[in-house]
């Protein structure tokens, strides 16, 4: 596979609503995508899940954006790649960054694929059938509000729900969605807003048979999540905390978390998604696929990724419309019956509205020969 042209563009995408975890509110979402042009007249489509602000990581839309348009993407342009687990040695010499690093590896596996002519979750390993998925709930105004949420995820047919806490909004939110749903499939997720110091409040949280308390503690903070796993018998999942297949090994020895949610993303692209749920599977340990509030493009990479088989849990893989007012995808991805399943074709299988991409798109750079499109 040889890349003959690179680019670069951002949009910003409204939200259907705005969305509050303990990092903040937001009511829409700055997004960078990346198109890799090959020879053979194929495009590759990848999205970089950095945030405005450096709270979730260090990275940023904006550091990314000089990741890969100074250091990245010129290294490509006539490269020639032998396969999908080779994509990123060229830019090996570049510390952390995994989130710019990954935006263009996802987009090389997408041309490869279709190159290859076959689906992207086939090139994974996949199956490419259709796998349950969750909904991630921000923190709501009051209770009401939060529960006719819940119902009406319910009525969509969503296999688990996932709630934002922080200090202050925890506990006892949690115990009352659990009285008024006894048998929801629930999930909490806390956006490292905790110390070790708030163990005995975490504590209350076994009486509520949640799937999983998601990264309670510092993204850094491994011994201290195993020394309250030590006192908890709710699973603890990380998520901040894993950003490479070497974390997940340290993990694991320590015992700091018996799930682990996998964005690929997060962890540099899809070749290292692959290798932590390989020894995942392999050690009998759950893993999920999380999302970022990405667009279609960065949701089908995360479909495709969670037809692997030790992809036991269900995933924040919604609906394009549980965000978004309008996605830049055609088709949008829909649910059913609790369920989303790839788009058939080759790669991602959808493909961007380049007439809305282009009328949203704010900043834009290329590298090489690129169509007109």
């Amino acid at each position: 596979m040889r890349i003959v042209g690179v680019e670069l563009l951002e949009f910003a995408l409204p939200l259907r609503e705005p969305f509050e975890t303990s990092f903040g509110v937001r009511s829409e979402r700055r997004i960078i995508l990346v198109r890799l042009a090959g020879e053979e007249g194929g495009e590759g489509w990848g999205e970089c899940v950095a945030e405005e602000v450096p709270s979730y990581s260090y990275e940023t839309v904006d550091t990314a954006w000089t990741t890969l348009e100074k250091f990245i993407l010129p290294a490509f342009v006539g490269r020639e790649i032998l396969g999908p687990r080779e994509i990123l040695d060229p830019v090996a010499w570049i510390r952390g960054h995994p989130m710019a690093k990954a935006a263009f590896e996802m987009a090389a596996w997408d041309l490869q694929a279709k190159e290859q002519g076959v689906p992207l979750w086939e090139l994974l390993g996949g199956s490419g059938e259709a796998v349950p998925v969750g909904v991630s709930v921000g923190l709501q105004p009051d209770q009401d509000s939060l529960f006719r949420k819940i119902e009406a995820y319910l009525e969509r047919g969503y296999a688990r729900v996932k709630l934002k806490i922080k200090p202050g909004r925890d506990v006892e939110l949690l115990r009352g969605v659990r009285d008024r749903f006894p048998e929801l499939a629930l999930q909490a997720d806390a956006n490292a807003a905790y110390t070790l110091e708030d163990a005995s409040r975490l504590q209350e949280l076994d009486d509520l048979d949640l799937v999983l308390l998601e990264q309670p503690l510092g993204e850094q903070e491994l011994l201290d999540h195993a020394h309250l796993q030590s006192l908890l018998r709710t699973p603890i999942c990380l998520d901040e905390s894993i950003r490479s297949l070497a974390d997940v090994r340290l993990a694991l020895e320590l015992d700091a978390g018996r799930v682990f949610n996998i964005k690929p993303g997060r962890v540099g692209g899809l070749a290292e998604s692959k290798a932590i749920h390989d020894l995942c599977r392999a050690r009998g340990v759950p893993v999920w696929c999380g999302g970022m509030l990405e667009s279609g493009i960065g949701r089908a990479h995360n479909l495709a990724l969670a037809t692997l088989p030790g992809f036991t849990l269900p995933g924040d893989i919604s609906e394009s419309r549980r965000y978004w007012k309008q996605d830049v995808i055609d088709p949008e991805f829909e649910l059913e019956e609790g369920r989303m399943a790839p788009v058939p074709g080759a790669g991602i299988g959808v493909e961007p509205d380049l007439g809305r991409l282009r009328a949203l798109t704010n900043r834009r750079i290329g590298f090489g020969t690129l169509s007109s499109g």
